[in-house]
C-alpha cells in the first residue's frame, strides 16, 4: 500500500504516530523472528525520556551479591550544591533490536524508526547521529527508516557531519525521506561500512532493505508488508 502522511491532516492528529510507530516497529520485530536462525532474537526497545532506569547501586540493594537481605547499613551520600544544571536531551525512541544469543546477547542489528523529536533541535539530530556512530562501531547492522514528514535534514547527513566523511557520501532525495542501511564489514585491509539507500515517497510503496545481522549476514526487511500489517491494525484502511 502506498506509504501515508502521518504527521499531516487527515491522520494527524486524529491517529498519533507514538501509537502506530509502536505497531510497526512490533510488525518488523515478528517478521524478523520468522526468518532469523535460532541464536538470534529481535524485540521492541522502548526508550522514554521521562524514565530513568535502575542503576547498579539500586539493582545491588535490592539483590544483595552475597545473597543476604541484611548488611551494614550506611548514610546517604549528600552531594554539595550544583555550581550549574541544563536542560537534558530527552529522546523518546521505539526500536528493534536483534540480539545474539551465542555472543553474551551482543546488540547484532538495530532497525530505528525516526520520530519527529530525533529531527527537532540541532542537538537532536546530532545525539541521534552519535547514537548511529556507536552502533556501527561495535559493528551492529543499523536501518534508520525516515517518513517524518513535519520535520527537515536527514540522519545519515548529521552522520557524515559527525564522522567528517568526505562529501562524496551524502545522501540525499527530493523528499527528504528515505531508508538507510549500514553494514560493517571487516575486509582483507581496512573495516569498512556498506550503505544502502531508498529514498521514500508519499503515495508510493515501501522497498524491502538489507540488514546486516553480526555474525550471520544480511537478512531482508519486508518494509511494505510490516507496514500494510501496522496500517491495517491501526485501522488507517
Amino acid at each position: 500500500m502506498p506509504l501515508l502522511d502521518h504527521f499531516h491532516a487527515p491522520l494527524h492528529p486524529t491517529h498519533r504516530w507514538e501509537a502506530f510507530h509502536a505497531r510497526w516497529a512490533v510488525a518488523i520485530a515478528d517478521a524478523l523472528n520468522i526468518i532469523l536462525p535460532e541464536r538470534f532474537f529481535a524485540e521492541t526497545q522502548v526508550h522514554l525520556g521521562s524514565h530513568i532506569e535502575a542503576d547498579v547501586v539500586e539493582f545491588e540493594h535490592l539483590h544483595p551479591k552475597n545473597g543476604s537481605i541484611g548488611g551494614v547499613t550506611t548514610a546517604k551520600y549528600a552531594p554539595p550544591r550544583p555550581i550549574l544544571s541544563f536542560s537534558a536531551l530527552v529522546e523518546n525512541d521505539v526500536t528493534v533490536e536483534v540480539t545474539d544469543r551465542d555472543r553474551d546477547a551482543r546488540v547484532a542489528g538495530v532497525i530505528e524508526l525516526l520520530s519527529p523529536g530525533n529531527k527537532d533541535r540541532e542537538e537532536a539530530r546530532r545525539g541521534f547521529a552519535a547514537k548511529m556512530a556507536n552502533y556501527l562501531r561495535i559493528g551492529a547492522g543499523l536501518m534508520v527508516i525516515d517518513v517524518v514528514t513535519s520535520r527537515s535534514g536527514t540522519p545519515h547527513e548529521e552522520l557524515v557531519s559527525i564522522l567528517k566523511l568526505p562529501d562524496g557520501c551524502r545522501l540525499r532525495t527530493d523528499t527528504g525521506l528515505s531508508a538507510v542501511s549500514y553494514q560493517p564489514i571487516q575486509t582483507a585491509e581496512i573495516p569498512i561500512v556498506q550503505v544502502w539507500h531508498e529514498p521514500l515517497t508519499l503515495g508510493v510503496a515501501l522497498p524491502t532493505m538489507p540488514l546486516g545481522v553480526r555474525g550471520f549476514g544480511p537478512v531482508p526487511i519486508e518494509l511494505e508488508e510490516s507496514y500494510m500489517e501496522a496500517c491495517q491494525r491501526s485501522r488507517l484502511v
